[in-house]
């Protein structure tokens, strides 16, 4: 054995194997985004449910809000409200006990070892690991008091006067002797007073109402504080103003939820007309096609191993971010500008130098046989794409609402979508599409789908294949709470360029899917 395949087989696979599944466990700490999106989306249905039409007589705008909103969304917010309440005291108590067992002096700790959560070439002090934990806590604690906020907002609209009193005067207690700022312990005192009985108007009331709440908590809050000062020029601003909120909410949520729900209503009637075809016409069906051709690979696993452990792996993990640390770059990022364009050059590096190694490792096999690498756009790969797209959608869904269930609001997400969520700059945003849209689906379908699937046709069968690359491909994302939804969307992707045999097909599936996600985002982050 060569010392070359030595070192790639027994150094540099175990290193990387290694590196990528503590990162996947970490990630196990880390909260999902799926629950900050599922707060955005209570709060713009609250934000809806406000809206009143013009015409007091015509029933069809609120048969139309009811439909999009249903019968109870007070209620349903308040559900939504405590189960992330419940998340996050949750991951305070996990936070305060790691940062616990970080100051112990004691050596014989009872806990168990946690998993390293960093890379040995990324690794942090001791100190700046209780600097980082000490920074989530304080976080984490913030947003608990935003939640107790708004919480017992919507107690007090359901009559629940004193049950909300008791979350503010619970939540003013548990500040005394935080770090967090004394606004939002105003806050929590302001708001009892408002709908107390009788009222007790805390001075500056309505400077700490605008300062510390948002959205639809902001407008029912004030409402509720004009009313009670009797200042009925300054109540029908707001009020004006919360029917134009509302109106631009109703429309954003029609969107979201109407377009998704419709392509994959699409998709549920394609797939069963898909498996119908496939169990009446077997192989001469549209998913019988090519179902079990092999791809004639003439390399070997060493040379899937090289372009994978050090064209994707190492690019990726250790080569890239080392080089963004050597150069002179004032961090943290804040402008949000300079966060999209250091997402969108370091994927453009990685994918740089994966590609790299792709093509140096498979050169010595020029000419490759017939079907790799194929891109023809004279053919029908257009409707396989956007067929796959809206056959992924009820499955992903589907799959997803499982997942939720079985990781509980942990396991990590992706941080692009989060900036995505919370970017207000059209330039940023701009640069994220390119970067998810356009160069992740390019990138990703050549080196997932264009080559590992069809290497691994040397060792498995095409179903195999297709499974085997759509699992890594959800791991290559590092979270362990979307590896069952990316994973199935990869399984899509897969049947698709296996049925389509052009690269084309998975790489607009994979963009539309990338496209929607980043829409969803925007309407809601706006």
């Amino acid at each position: 054995m060569s010392i070359k395949r030595v070192i790639l087989f027994f150094v540099l696979t175990p290193i990387a194997a290694y590196l990528a599944i503590s990162s996947l466990f970490s990630s196990l700490q880390e909260p999902q985004f799926q629950s900050r999106l599922e707060l955005y989306q209570t709060n713009i249905a609250l934000q809806a449910q406000a809206w009143q039409p013009e015409d007091s007589n015509d029933d069809s705008p609120q048969v139309i809000r009811e439909a999009i909103l249903g019968e109870k969304a007070l209620e349903n917010a308040t559900k939504q409200y405590e189960i992330i309440r419940q998340s996050v005291q949750s991951n305070l108590q996990k936070t305060q006990n790691q940062l616990a067992q970080l100051r112990s002096p004691s050596p014989k700790a009872t806990a168990p070892k946690p998993l390293p959560d960093k890379s040995p070439s990324t690794s942090i002090s001791g100190n700046d690991q209780q600097k980082q934990l000490q920074q989530s806590l304080v976080q984490l604690q913030k947003f608990s008091a935003e939640l107790d906020l708004n919480l017992g907002i919507l107690q007090a609209q359901q009559g629940q006067i004193q049950t909300a009193i008791k979350t503010w005067g619970d939540l003013e207690k548990r500040l005394e002797n935080s770090q967090l700022s004394t606004d939002i312990e105003k806050t929590a005192a302001a708001l009892a007073g408002l709908w107390n009985d009788p009222p007790q108007l805390v001075p500056n009331s309505q400077q700490l109402i605008q300062n510390n709440l948002q959205g639809w908590f902001r407008y029912t809050a004030l409402i509720q504080l004009y009313q009670l000062q009797q200042r009925q020029e300054a109540l029908s601003e707001i009020q004006s103003a919360q029917q134009e909120t509302a109106t631009q909410a109703l429309f954003k949520l029609a969107l979201i939820a109407t377009v998704p729900s419709l392509t994959a209503l699409a998709g549920l009637i394609l797939l069963i007309f898909l498996i119908a075809q496939r169990l009446l016409k077997g192989k001469e069906s549209l998913l019988g096609q090519y179902a079990d051709l092999a791809w004639s690979t003439p390399w070997d696993a060493e040379t899937i191993l090289a372009v994978f452990v050090v064209g994707f792996f190492f690019m990726g993990q250790i080569f890239v971010p080392s080089l963004f640390m050597l150069l002179p770059i004032p961090r943290p990022l804040v402008d949000v500008r300079l966060q999209a364009v250091s997402v969108f050059v370091t994927y453009l590096l990685v994918a740089a130098g994966a590609l790299s190694v792709l093509y140096v490792s498979i050169k010595p096999y020029f000419p490759l046989p017939k079907n790799w690498f194929r891109f023809e756009f004279q053919d029908n790969w257009f409707l396989w794409g956007l067929g796959g797209y809206c056959a992924a959608l009820p499955i992903v869904v589907i799959v997803s609402l499982i997942n939720q269930q079985l990781w509980q609001g942990q396991g990590g997400s992706n941080p692009l979508l989060q900036l995505a969520l919370e970017s207000r700059n059209f330039t940023a945003l701009g640069i994220f599409y390119v970067t998810a849209a356009i160069a992740a689906p390019l990138f990703e379908e050549v080196l997932f789908r264009g080559f590992l699937l069809p290497s691994l046709t040397r060792y498995l069968p095409v179903w195999g294949a297709i499974v085997a690359s759509a699992t890594l491909f959800a791991a290559a994302h590092l979270s362990l709470s979307e590896i069952l939804p990316l994973t199935a969307l990869g399984i899509v992707l897969g049947v698709v360029y296996t049925r389509s045999r052009n690269l084309l097909a998975p790489i607009l599936l994979h963009s539309l899917w990338n496209s929607g996600t980043l829409l969803s985002l925007f309407l809601l982050g706006s």
